[in-house]
């Protein structure tokens, strides 16, 4: 995204300099995206048609993650071969094409096997339907059953946590024909192959080719393990430390103007597109990056003002103020902003415009959450592991080559970041919130990580001058990164062992568990569609249930009345009047009563009520906010009298520990 024009060409020259640079980089990005969903599509299916053993009960899947991992190990080794010796190999073999095809499938081949095969049993992705993965499956549920995006609860309210990838993910089952539960784990997979296919590509924009394979090789290993359970966030991580490299070289140019720049504008159009996805994709990361950039960009007009003082001492005349000079990287932050904001604008503008017509809740319970790892610095780098190992690397290096090297400042500006991010989100509990601090952790591993690899590199390279050249040195080296690389990815699904045990536990939307034991109740979900379907005549995505069992939603597009916690509920729906309402409902004296009551509900009234059977009473459970409390939710019972529902324009349908009354209306 940095080449070819002078200080002086024509604008039009530049323009079209842009236009070619941004066109190769994207359809060299788009064609390695499509080499990964190739691999990520047939090593899936290749591990469906096999009857596996259960992870949590066998190691035969863990083994076989293993050879895999050793397979796409000797992939990159071959790429890293092949770019270093480029055109100086006979025939295809020297051929350029060659090694980033290699590449693209070694990375590929490393997500897929990794995340794939240890859940080859199960048609779950990692933590199953359980807490927070019970939402983002009911939301890729209600993007399955519709391209227009809602909220994944609340009927008539647009989405307030970004649709982006969940509607990316809706329209591939659709294409595909599965429902969203089922697309989730291939999906999920899928679009985290092809996050680091595009991170190496953009890396191999940034940096030499052999360093962006290992580079990325090494980030995407450390992604893998400790934010792959949040695909969508995980996609983001692997993308920000190039990224953030490519800003500050959009904002930060002092040598601009030398032939063989476009001006810098490239990086600002990569910038803004980055910034815009993580708007659409993740709020918190997005918010993260864009703190980052903004830091930058203050941060090289402070440098800018300070170089032309510097020049104009050195010149002795007359020249316009220093200040201007601040001027152009504002420009670019700027410019930056604004490509961002309009992609941005694709999923927060339904948002924003309904709450010009919407009272918002008075107070927002989404940063309600403090655990301990918010309370506390992350210090990675102290770690006695390979994983701290490694971020102590990073560490050396950035502070090493602070002064010397544009990837260690925009590495190094984003470590500071974060821990500032943290420290602010420490002194927001003063206001009785949090900025949820506690989920950057994978972004500072992410950058580390980076930093570590460069260190590696860059630190053997430099040992390697210092005592002259041994022979096997160079050997010697390779041999113990890859077992170290090795010892690490074959850890992985050790890291993971709760996520992907969960995997197994839980109860699909075909009522079957992955360890083929008895299914939890989850497997009457089916007979509770189908009476739904015949009592209510209306299809799932005009009818509106009141449960606790909110999984249920999550595997059937139906509208919930309340969502499964207040910290996930969207601020335009009132989760705390919608509670109080549910406890008034459950203290009614008659049927007249509770359907008078629900016609006059502010909101849709429920169609169904989908309860657990208790005796005389019909169960619920919900949940309120007891932040700083941790944990920050508190579950309570609402019971309904089995008398509130004797009314014939009620029907009362038992299905296991269920019991589904529906509405005549």
């Amino acid at each position: 995204m940095t080449a070819a024009v002078t200080e002086h060409a024509a604008p039009r020259g530049r323009g079209a300099l842009l236009a070619r640079q941004a066109g190769a980089g994207i359809g060299e990005a788009v064609l390695a995206g499509l080499v990964a969903l190739v691999v990520t599509a047939v090593g899936l299916t290749a591990f469906s048609m096999v009857d596996w053993p259960a992870f949590n009960s066998s190691n035969v899947t863990r083994a076989l993650t293993t050879v895999g991992q050793v397979f796409a190990a000797a992939l990159l080794i071959a790429a890293i071969a092949l770019t270093r010796r480029a055109g100086t190999l006979p025939g295809w073999l020297g051929a350029p094409w060659l090694a980033k095809a290699l590449s693209w499938v070694g990375i590929s081949t490393f997500v897929t096997f990794t995340l794939g095969m240890p859940l080859a049993a199960t048609k779950l992705y990692l933590f199953g339907v359980s807490v927070d993965q019970e939402f983002r499956t009911e939301f890729l549920t209600r993007l399955t059953d519709s391209p227009v995006p809602h909220d994944m609860t609340y009927v008539n309210l647009p989405p307030f946590y970004p649709s982006g990838w969940f509607w990316i993910g809706g329209r591939v089952a659709d294409v595909l024909g599965m429902a969203g539960w089922e697309a989730f784990k291939p999906y999920a997979i899928g679009s985290i192959a092809v996050a680091a296919v595009i991170s190496l590509v953009l890396w191999s924009k940034l940096i030499r080719a052999d360093w962006a394979i290992a580079v990325t090789a090494a980030v995407t290993a450390i992604v893998l393990a400790y934010a792959s359970p949040e695909a969508y966030s995980a996609v983001i991580v692997l993308l920000l430390p190039p990224a953030l490299i490519l800003a500050w070289g959009a904002l930060h140019r002092p040598a601009d103007g030398k032939a063989g720049t476009a001006g810098g504008w490239g990086a600002v159009l990569g910038t803004g597109l980055f910034l815009g996805l993580g708007a659409t994709f993740y709020t918190l990361y997005f918010l993260l990056a864009a703190f980052a950039v903004a830091l930058m960009g203050l941060l090289a007009a402070g440098l800018a003002v300070r170089e032309r003082r510097a020049a104009d001492r050195r010149a002795g005349a007359d020249r316009p103020p220093a200040w201007r000079a601040a001027l152009a990287p504002l420009v670019r932050l700027v410019a930056i902003a604004v490509i961002a904001g309009v992609l941005a604008a694709i999923v927060w503008a339904p948002y924003l415009l309904k709450t010009l017509s919407s009272p918002t809740a008075s107070t927002g319970t989404a940063q309600h959450y403090l655990p301990e790892s918010g309370a506390e610095l992350f210090f990675p780098m102290v770690e006695f592991s390979l994983r701290g190992a490694l971020c102590l690397i990073g560490v050396i290096w950035l502070v090493l080559r602070a002064g010397s090297s544009r990837r260690a400042q925009a590495l190094g500006m984003g470590v500071v970041a974060v821990y500032l991010w943290t420290l602010l989100s420490m002194t927001a509990t003063v206001a009785k919130t949090t900025l949820l601090s506690f989920r950057l952790e994978p972004i500072l591993l992410a950058l580390l990580a980076a930093a570590g690899a460069f260190g590696v590199v860059e630190g053997t390279r430099a040992i390697y001058q210092a005592l002259n050249e041994p022979g096997r040195f160079r050997l010697m080296v390779t041999v113990v990164t890859v077992a170290a690389a090795l010892a690490f990815t074959q850890d992985i699904p050790h890291v993971l062992d709760p996520e992907i045990t969960t995997a197994y536990t839980d109860t699909d939307g075909n009522g079957q568990r992955g360890d083929q034991r008895n299914p939890s109740p989850v497997a009457h979900y089916g007979e509770v569609d189908k009476a739904l379907l015949a009592q209510t005549g209306r299809p799932r995505s005009d009818t509106v249930v009141l449960t606790a069992d909110t999984s249920f939603l999550a595997f059937y597009p139906y509208y919930g009345f309340q969502a499964l916690t207040p910290h996930y509920a969207n601020p335009l729906a009132d989760f705390q009047g919608r509670a109080a309402a549910i406890k008034q409902w459950s203290t009614l004296k008659s049927s007249s009563a509770l359907l008078d009551a629900l016609a006059a509900s502010p909101w849709r009234a429920p169609d169904a009520f989908l309860f657990r059977n208790g005796g005389d009473s019909y169960a619920l459970k919900l949940a309120e906010d007891v932040y700083p409390n941790d944990p920050n939710v508190k579950r309570y019972p609402v019971t309904f009298p089995k008398a509130l529902f004797a009314d014939p324009r009620f029907t009362t349908t038992e299905i296991g520990p269920f019991a589904l009354v529906t509405i005549r209306r």
